[in-house]
């Protein structure tokens, strides 16, 4: 819930978060994944039950 409340916050006023530089490259490397099949993205709701159950 912490974490949702950080987003909730940073999303209100994304022009004041600057993003650092190794995000852009992060989110190249898993387009290029996606793209090669590698990985699929799931839904937001399922991501979080899945991490949720992994660290039960």
């Amino acid at each position: 819930m912490a974490i949702e409340a950080i987003w909730g916050d940073l999303l209100a006023s994304p022009e004041q978060v600057e993003s650092p530089g190794w995000h852009q490259e992060a989110l190249k490397e898993t387009e290029a994944r996606v793209a090669a099949g590698l990985e699929e993205p799931i839904d937001w709701e399922q991501a979080k039950a899945k991490l949720r159950k992994e660290f039960e």
